[in-house]
């Protein structure tokens, strides 16, 4: 099979032809169809994630077909899944057994630590896969698998927010900007100064306001979700919301958070993190994103030109999600 592999932080993505792999007990080889590509991704790429498998095929947002499953499953042959960025867990310690798996000491992660989706195939765990919901095709449905599971866990710890401040407006922000503004909820976007684009894309989405991270929003927050990896963003975002408000850090890797006077957090104000996802916040999701449905917008690049795709992102030039699409 092809496929993209990262051989040490720091590289380039190397292209190369690797044996398909044949799945074990509990396991489902899936012909990979369609591959987002995630901010963690980068992460992975630049080394701020710690210990990952070397060489590893990045991807955790996956799309595909079953062709092939070991003993106790029970996927059918050509069933549609998805494999998120969870890959499996010990099912058994103090976080498993109380509904917080994703918090689990052992839990290992699609494409950091299990080789992931920038390849003709993939192996996964089957209790780990979803049925994917029949009104997306590949290309969309990839980016619900990272960038609306986390985006939604993000969204339910930001409570019930009247007045939803989102800061970073990529992949998860436009698709969770959706199900916030079908909620009736008033949506303001931050943005870098400079990115009037992203700006006019979120008033598209239904924004009520958008403008720089620098700025403060024409009323106070409620709550703010930051999915930027900035930590700066933290007092920004304290400043912004009202007395009693939450600031929820969506991502995996943030730069660190500055020193800020005390009378930011005062007034019961809180910053909470968000941690991977568990497979409940996977099931919750894909019902909703079925029954809404989502605009995703999504930019296709082959699985060759996934070192394109990762730099298109770190430089903000991609309005959505950015998918490698995949034909074996």
């Amino acid at each position: 099979m092809r496929a993209m592999v990262l051989d040490a932080p720091g590289c380039t993505l190397r292209a190369t032809t690797l044996p398909r792999p044949s799945p074990g007990d509990g396991e489902v080889l899936i012909e990979v169809r369609a591959c987002g590509v995630c901010r963690t991704d980068l992460h992975l790429v630049d080394g701020e994630l710690p210990d990952p498998k070397r060489p590893v095929i990045p991807g955790h947002e996956i799309v595909g077909s079953v062709v092939a499953r070991g003993s106790g499953v029970a996927l059918e042959i050509g069933a549609r899944v998805g494999v998120p960025w969870l890959g499996s867990t010990c099912g058994h310690c103090r976080y498993c057994a109380t509904g917080r798996e994703n918090l689990c000491d052992e839990a290992r992660f699609t494409g950091y630590q299990l080789d992931g989706g920038y390849a003709e195939y993939a192996l996964a765990d089957a209790s780990y896969c979803f049925a994917m919901p029949a009104s997306y095709g590949d290309i969309e449905a990839a980016p619900l698998m990272c960038a609306g599971l986390i985006g939604y866990r993000a969204f339910r710890l930001a409570g019930d927010a009247k007045r939803l401040g989102i800061y970073g407006f990529g992949a998860a922000a436009h698709l969770i900007a959706q199900v916030a503004v079908a909620q009736g909820r008033e949506l303001f976007a931050f943005t870098r100064r400079e990115d009037a684009r992203g700006q006019a894309f979120a008033r598209r989405l239904g924004a009520a306001w958008a403008g720089s991270s620098e700025e403060s929003p024409p009323a106070a927050l409620d709550a703010a979700i930051s999915f930027a990896p900035a930590g700066p963003l933290v007092p920004a975002a304290l400043a912004a919301v009202a007395r009693g408000g939450t600031v929820v850090c969506a991502g995996i890797h943030m730069s660190d958070i500055p020193s800020f006077p005390h009378r930011l957090l005062w007034s019961e104000r809180s910053v909470r993190s968000v941690a991977n996802l568990t497979r409940q916040d996977a099931r919750e999701f894909l019902t909703l994103a079925g029954s809404m449905p989502l605009a995703v917008h999504a930019r296709a690049y082959s699985l060759s030109a996934a070192n394109d795709a990762l730099a298109d992102l770190r430089a903000g030039s991609i309005e959505g999600a950015a998918v490698l699409t995949i034909a074996a």
